[in-house]
């Protein structure tokens, strides 16, 4: 004879929901994504090698102009603070070519190891999983990119000052020039995130990257206006015109030149795009 279980038992048998545990939150996802980046020493390594580069770039584009400096307050001449020691170009585009890399790779690697499927199944949002991805790039390529820009601009200044010729924290320009430098790197991180997502494969991200940010804008000469409107909308061009104090510069110098709010508007202009674009195609594509 079947015997059937109590009512009382069925009442209090657990449902498939409470063994599941509650749904993920948003902060659950930034922990997770944390969790992947602080665990690769290559990340650690290639922020700390980068770090050094530019810092020494700085360095020695001080040394070597210290000596052909003339000395006062007034070495620059009229155009006040002119800080490509500080903040060398050659320096600031393998910046951002690091930082995009290591954003295209920070989703590309989950495709390549189909770690993909098992995020995706823990957390059926993949726009969520996305957001997580930018947030936790955006703060530490932030933070990195500020300590960068600072102690290059530090060392620079303290071996100007030799010469009389560095300026203080204060000095006009200056802010301006620090935040646009640290705010760089999260821009290009978020950049390759975006081709990251729509490429989904390691050197393809990283070439595309690398066309995108620092190949695509010489293409474009600023000696006429539309190809200095297109030159002007990348993101390199944009840093360079916050760093410089084009003000200062004399009128026949002025070639199509591109304006402050227009360059902090790129800035924020890449990264919402690629971010949105990251979105919108891991959510429409298979894994």
């Amino acid at each position: 004879m079947t015997r059937t279980a109590p009512a009382t038992a069925i009442a209090h048998a657990p449902s498939a929901a409470s063994v599941a545990g509650p749904p993920a939150r948003f902060g659950d996802l930034l922990a997770a994504e944390w969790i992947k980046m602080r665990s690769l020493r290559s990340t650690w390594w290639t922020i700390a090698l980068t770090a050094l580069f530019v810092i020494g770039c700085a360095t020695v584009a001080s040394l070597a102009d210290h000596d052909g400096t003339a000395s006062g307050p007034g070495a620059h001449g009229p155009r006040g603070f002119l800080p490509f020691d500080a903040f060398t170009p050659g320096a600031y585009m393998t910046l951002m070519l690091v930082s995009g890399s290591v954003g295209a790779v920070t989703i590309v690697s989950e495709y390549g190891s189909g770690l993909i499927r098992t995020t995706t199944v823990a957390v059926p949002a993949r726009h969520a999983v996305v957001l997580a991805k930018a947030v936790v790039l955006a703060i530490v390529w932030t933070a990195v990119g500020a300590v960068i820009s600072l102690a290059a601009f530090l060392v620079s200044q303290a071996v100007l000052d030799g010469r009389h010729a560095g300026v203080a924290l204060t000095h006009p320009g200056v802010a301006r020039a620090l935040v646009a430098s640290a705010l760089l790197a999260p821009v290009c991180a978020l950049v390759g995130l975006g081709l990251g997502a729509l490429i989904r494969h390691t050197p393809g991200s990283v070439a595309a990257t690398l066309f995108t940010l620092v190949m695509l804008p010489p293409l474009f000469s600023t000696s006429r206006q539309w190809s200095a409107d297109v030159n002007h909308v990348m993101v390199v061009s944009a840093w360079k015109r916050l760093v410089q104090n084009w003000d200062d510069l004399p009128d026949i110098n002025r070639v199509h030149d591109a304006t402050v709010p227009g360059s902090w508007a790129v800035y924020a202009v890449w990264p919402l795009v690629a971010v949105a674009l990251a979105v919108v195609v891991v959510r429409r594509r298979d894994v």
